[in-house]
């Protein structure tokens, strides 16, 4: 519908902020090619006005507090009148993950305290709590939905300091937009620290046990900066290659230290200081809202439910892996000391001691391939990644009957950027999947999920699909081959995919509720459970096939990739425990913290580490996930999840792995019902009980 005149301020004579009128887009997509730097500033200012608008149009409704006039009120805006401020910023901040530039950081800090006040304007509004408070002792008789969401709507006012007199809602404003705007300067210094680095050879010989493929994507990343030879960066596509096969033990060092001490060298983007204000300022907020820590203060609202419940987990899973994770590091010590003759040089350079952090992928690599004679780059020729993305669309395919087409009327922000429209089984349009594969200069490393438009049904009963994202960093083309993955990305993609289906299979009523707003401890449960799928045979046989012969990937290398799957699993799950319990520690804390940041850490997480520790390299600095991502105190959740995705599969395996109908059921229970039901009682509606650890200590060889 067109949007009332008095929405669209005119920018220039003849053409308007296209944020400001309706997109006319295939689905009504974010039209990306239309949208200039100098409309987000706009759109965000009046998005901001015509909220205060709305709030005053809210507090003075003369009529009694109701669920429809209160809570859902903003339903009737269905012209997206009132919705411009999350449009704005669902691109903004989108783009500024995946494609962001000087200007763009420049914005978003200048948005940032803004954006942080409005937030505490309305939410600290007093008379629209009241309004709240006394739908939620007083309403009529409300569906299960409804009802979750009036009580998450009450709780979210709560949480947020609605029940504070005036001095600690003013205090509270200060905390929160302070740690926004350290938050976001936490990201952009991490960002530019990784963007910085580069390792720059121009002696081949120092090439020496690299693989083609790494070799020739660093020959591509030299001559895009117009540089002779070879350039290697931080980007997992290119530092991981480098770590696991390089022979030159002095450049992995070199690699190893500037990996992992982004944020702590003596320049503007050094983040210790930083982190330990974010520590504080969590701190303080949890306890002016009342709680005596901020775990508390989230497990509260999480499955764990406290503290207690997350150091179960966790103790629970360094117990039970401690002892393997010792015997695979012996076993991997033992064998660095015992190569042939011609590894004499990285036998000589590694002692006759333990090695060192940068020793460890490149002797874990020879070791699985004397064991297993299994190899990234064996399989990398047969995971081209046209081929995967048929083969991860074709499963989702197999298992709930849904089907991709790319679109390329559906405008994206980068030549990377695939736009696909979904189908479900019957044929009807399910949702718009965008898919972004490859790094680049303005674009955050790791891999994650996102929408540009949530799912939800509106008055009328239609039912608005959305439209998903996934951001990936994986191995670039080069001028003589094509995008050619390891397993490892192929993972990666099936866990992003994960979130996808979550995110497209969602059919809830209300957007806050729907998709992957889910809690925390619950969000990966979908993600990790497609990974479970990169091994299976019937899987593997229905893509993987070599890329210049077209043979299919052989029987033999498939034992073998199963055969190696527990390889060093013990050591990668206290990995994760570690970062789980660093998290804890910080977000544990009842008096301010004044500690130095880095012997903290290494006293924080060392129940779960093997070894010596270094003292002169960071995590915390570059940790996005509990500093900048939403994961403060809730990193644990991926080992939550990943008991609840080997217990999911474990049914899976049972009926059958492309059983539709327990797919069916899956996404009935779990996929599409988003946050409208307790979480353990979705799971349970699946599994038929709670899960225990049990599934995922047999998957890792732990238990037989």
């Amino acid at each position: 519908m067109e949007i009332e005149e008095k929405a669209a301020p005119a920018v220039g004579k003849e053409r308007k902020n296209p944020f400001f009128e309706p997109y006319k887009t295939p689905h009504d997509t974010v039209p990306f090619d239309r949208i200039r730097m100098e409309d987000y500033e706009e759109a965000f200012m009046e998005g901001i006005r015509r909220d205060e608008e709305y709030l005053e149009k809210t507090i003075n409704n003369p009529e009694k507090p109701t669920f429809d006039n209160t809570i859902i009120n903003k339903d009737d805006d269905t012209d997206g009148y009132y919705d411009l401020l999350d449009r704005v910023s669902t691109v903004f901040f989108n783009l500024l993950s995946a494609e962001t530039n000087d200007e763009m950081d420049a914005l978003a800090q200048k948005m940032s305290p803004i954006l942080t006040k409005h937030a505490n304007d309305m939410r600290l509004n007093e008379k629209l709590f009241q309004r709240v408070r006394a739908v939620h002792l007083h309403h009529r008789r409300l569906t299960p939905e409804e009802q979750r969401l009036l009580d998450d709507c009450y709780q979210g006012f709560v949480r947020s300091g609605a029940l504070l007199d005036e001095k600690g809602k003013e205090r509270l404003r200060q905390l929160t937009e302070k740690a926004s705007l350290l938050g976001l300067q936490f990201s952009q210094n991490l960002l530019k620290e990784n963007k910085d680095f580069m390792l720059h050879i121009t002696d081949e010989q120092q090439l020496e046990g690299l693989p083609q493929t790494a070799i020739d994507a660093a020959a591509q990343e030299a001559a895009e900066r117009e540089l002779q030879g070879w350039v290697f960066t931080l980007d997992a596509p290119s530092y991981s290659p480098f770590m696991t096969y390089s022979t030159q033990r002095e450049l992995r060092r070199q690699m190893y230290m500037a990996y992992n001490t982004k944020g702590i060298h003596d320049n503007d983007n050094n983040n210790i200081a930083i982190c330990q204000r974010l520590i504080n300022l969590r701190r303080e907020i949890a306890q002016l809202l009342g709680y005596k820590t901020f775990a508390d203060y989230v497990l509260s609202r999480r499955m764990a439910k406290n503290v207690r419940g997350v150091y179960r987990l966790l103790n629970q899973l360094v117990d039970a892996y401690m002892p393997a994770a010792r015997k695979e590091r012996e076993e991997l010590n033992k064998f660095s000391r015992t190569l042939s003759d011609t590894h004499k040089k990285e036998k000589a350079a590694a002692g006759d001691e333990l090695l060192e952090p940068w020793d460890i992928g490149f002797y874990s690599h020879k070791l699985k391939l004397k064991k297993y004679n299994i190899d990234a780059e064996m399989l990398r020729p047969y995971f081209q990644l046209e081929k995967v993305i048929g083969g991860v669309f074709g499963l989702a395919t197999r298992l709930y009957g849904i089907t991709f087409k790319e679109n390329k009327d559906i405008p994206v922000y980068h030549p990377d950027v695939k736009a696909y429209e979904v189908f479900d089984r019957d044929g009807s349009y399910l949702a718009v999947f965008y898919a972004d594969f490859h790094p680049r200069k303005g674009k955050q490393g790791g891999a994650w999920m996102t929408e540009y438009q949530g799912q939800w049904i509106d008055r009328k009963g239609e039912n608005i699909r959305p439209h998903v994202s996934v951001v990936m960093n994986l191995t670039k083309p080069t001028p003589d081959k094509p995008a050619l993955l390891t397993l490892g990305e192929v993972e990666t993609f099936l866990h992003e995919f994960g979130h996808a289906l979550h995110g497209m299979f969602s059919n809830c009523r209300f957007e806050s509720l729907s998709g992957t707003n889910v809690v925390w401890d619950f969000v990966e449960l979908p993600s990790q459970f497609m990974e479970n799928f990169a091994i299976e045979k019937e899987f593997l046989r229905t893509f993987a096939f070599h890329y210049e012969t077209g043979e299919p990937l052989p029987d033999d290398l498939i034992r073998r990739i199963v055969r190696s799957r527990n390889f060093m699993a013990a050591t990668a799950c206290l990995r994760q425990v570690s970062f789980g319990l660093l998290d804890m520690a910080y977000y544990t804390q009842k008096d301010e913290f004044t500690a130095d940041l880095i012997p903290f850490e290494k006293k924080a997480w060392e129940r779960a580490i093997l070894g010596p520790q270094r003292q002169d390299t960071c995590m915390t600095t570059q940790f996005s996930h509990i500093m900048a991502g939403g994961y403060a105190a809730g990193y644990y959740s991926y080992k939550w999840a990943e008991v609840l995705d080997a217990d999911a599969f474990s049914v899976f395996q049972r009926e059958g792995i492309f059983n539709q109908q327990t797919a069916q059921r899956f996404r009935d229970c779990v996929l599409s019902r988003g946050n409208t039901e307790d979480a353990m009682t979705l799971y349970k509606r699946f599994r038929g009980g709670e899960p225990t650890i049990d599934a995922l200590l047999k998957r890792n060889g732990i238990k037989r």
